[in-house]
């Protein structure tokens, strides 16, 4: 069963790499639709409670995590470079079917009427963060050799900007990158090793120490909400969630690849396809677990 269970997790975490790689993607939302988020969240907040446990529990999401980022960067690139729509539309079709567990979650914690505006703020919240990416741009930052010392503590900062992003759902740390101009860059860094190893793996150690620190600071922050205020928590998260459906979608620079009319038609049989399969997931995954 714990062999199972590790499968299981290295999955999810798998999920999440793919998820933290696309720009209008959540690696929380994805923890939210598979049903993790509160006990990554708990063991991130938790660490020293039920240690062994709650450190194998992370570093098994974390594995998966690097091995789907690993096995999916380039067949995702190039499918987000070559055919944008229809690959956001798969996306947003997985999330948009995930959606109505995310909302039947939420009534377990009750609902009100000022619980509307736990919806709608961070709803608008993430559609503004999408158009502050199309409208803003910051510039690629410099990440060369020839960065200074004051550049290596802002990529530490950026890094602890993107893994808050990351851990609340909804908000995309890729995209958080792109508007900041550290996006291109940073992936950029990951090609360097081979021809740079020494530069490319310092720059990227300070990202990842930055990352590590982002995400244990938000974690503790999401479980006092989590534990404080559950249900306007709840909401807020399905608030969240709900906003990356069209966040994803308006994220994107179309002009590289024209919206033709089998790509619109692709698209839309993807984000069927999509929305089908994860209900039926979650259905099957609520069923699952209650009778167990």
């Amino acid at each position: 069963m714990k062999l199972k269970r590790f499968f299981i997790n290295l999955a999810c975490g798998a999920a999440i790499g793919v998820g933290i790689i696309i720009p209008g993607v959540s690696g929380g939302t994805i923890a939210v639709i598979l049903k993790i988020y509160d006990r990554l969240i708990d063991a991130l907040g938790n660490l020293r409670k039920n240690f062994k446990e709650n450190i194998l529990f992370i570093l098994n999401i974390f594995l998966g995590a690097a091995i789907g980022f690993a096995a999916m960067y380039f067949p995702l690139k190039w499918a987000l470079e070559h055919a944008p729509f229809p690959t956001c539309m798969l996306f947003a079709g997985l999330m948009l079917g995930s959606l109505p567990q995310v909302f039947k979650d939420g009534l377990k914690s009750g609902f009100k009427k000022i619980n509307i505006l736990s919806v709608i703020i961070p709803f608008a919240a993430v559609i503004g963060i999408c158009l502050i990416n199309i409208f803003v741009s910051a510039g690629n930052a410099d990440l060369s050799a020839n960065i200074s010392v004051g550049g290596y503590f802002a990529v530490a900062g950026v890094a602890v900007l993107a893994s808050c992003a990351l851990v609340i759902p909804g908000v995309s740390g890729s995209m958080l990158l792109m508007i900041l101009g550290y996006y291109a860059p940073v992936l950029g860094l990951i090609s360097g090793i081979f021809t740079d190893f020494a530069h490319s793996a310092l720059v990227l150690a300070i990202f990842a120490a930055g990352l590590v620190i982002g995400f244990f600071t938000i974690a503790k922050l999401m479980k006092w909400f989590l534990s404080r205020f559950p249900r306007g928590t709840h909401w807020a998260i399905a608030g969240f969630v709900a906003g990356s459906i069209p966040g994803i979608l308006i994220v994107f620079d179309y002009s590289s690849s024209p919206l033709g009319t089998a790509h619109i038609l692709v698209g839309c049989v993807l984000l069927a396809l999509g929305a089908v399969a994860a209900y039926a997931l979650t259905a099957y995954s609520v069923k699952k677990s209650e009778s167990i």
